[in-house]
């Protein structure tokens, strides 16, 4: 027996072509990754401390927090949604699991509490957005706000200092020498591509961002989705949340500030259209890779901060205005 989405996609051009996109979000984009082989190549040939075995360690730690983060965001973006709350999650994370209150319960009443955090908050952006009918823009925005408010309510603005050493050593272990941060990264990466590529959760959110209609008649039920979307962000800003935190043995309500920029910059770097509808896993870890490099680059040079900005800025405006090039092309 054919079920109604089957029947609805072979009737609909929309989602006949959207099988096609889901096959594409398989592969590496190349542009992405063309940059980043630049990129190294550049940064190998000023610095002889670019491509140390330490440095590596240094730029994939830096870039596990972010990257994430982005693995979230691509999930959102794909569905033509938008996240500007994570960045003040992760603080408002940060700043809940580091209370005298759960830190005497040990660290695993601390990852717990964050996760739930993360995960709550999520899904009061799904509820707004879903069932509120808010905008995303309109409703990540007032978590944003909501959530750094109250990180630093809590906190009172003065960093919170964790004690708890086994929770510290997430951010400071090494498990066969790669920092575990890095570990963490790389499983989040791998379970976010599997969903995205090999289930049909993934080939509904893409469906949701190409034509949101031909998904409504094809029986999904889409406020669901977009609510489960919405929460697998608050999740990943926990989870990067946790390890940011133990990395730095503290909770501050200031901590986070324009990650969402960062991640939703690296997420359209790597391909993802803001429109929605396409994009890949394995685009935005390049585009987080590739700020990642080109910030340890200036790092290295001893480049200001605002030059670096400035570049990212070039960048971001370049890519955007390459996506619409190729959307616009016949």
């Amino acid at each position: 027996m054919k079920t109604a989405e089957t029947t609805v996609a072979r009737a609909h051009p929309a989602l006949v072509a959207l099988q096609r996109i889901k096959h594409r979000s398989v592969a590496v984009p190349k542009g992405p990754a063309l940059v980043l082989v630049v990129l190294v190549v550049v940064g190998t040939l000023l610095s002889p401390y670019f491509a140390t075995w330490s440095n590596v360690l240094t730029m994939l730690t830096s870039a596990s927090v972010i990257g994430i983060i982005s693995v979230g965001m691509t999930f959102v973006i794909i569905s033509a949604g938008i996240d500007l709350s994570v960045g003040a999650l992760v603080a408002l994370v940060a700043v809940v699991a580091t209370m005298d209150s759960v830190q005497q319960g040990g660290w695993a009443l601390m990852i717990a509490v964050a996760l739930a955090t993360g995960l709550g908050a999520g899904l009061v952006n799904g509820l707004l957005v879903a069932y509120g009918h808010l905008v995303p823009f309109i409703a990540t925005l007032a978590m944003l706000a909501s959530a750094r408010g109250v990180a630093e309510l809590i906190s009172g603005g003065t960093p919170q200092t964790s004690l708890d050493e086994t929770f510290n050593q997430i951010g400071s272990a090494k498990p066969f020498g790669i920092p575990l941060p890095v570990w963490v990264f790389a499983a989040v990466v791998v379970v976010g591509w599997f969903l995205l590529n090999r289930t049909t959760f993934g080939r509904r959110t893409f469906a949701l961002g190409g034509n949101r209609e031909a998904t409504r008649l094809a029986g999904i039920k889409i406020r669901k989705h977009i609510l489960i979307l919405y929460t697998l962000s608050g999740l990943t800003a926990a989870i990067a949340s946790v390890l940011l935190t133990a990395r730095l043995t503290s909770g501050s309500n200031a901590v986070g500030t324009l990650y969402e920029l960062d991640a939703i910059a690296a997420v359209i770097i790597g391909g993802t259209l803001l429109a929605g509808g396409r994009g890949t896993i394995a685009g935005s870890v390049l585009g987080v890779l590739i700020f990642t490099v080109i910030t340890n680059i200036f790092v290295l040079k001893n480049l200001e901060t605002d030059v670096q900005n400035i570049a990212k800025g070039v960048i971001i405006a370049g890519a955007v205005l390459l996506q619409r090039r190729r959307q616009n092309a016949p």
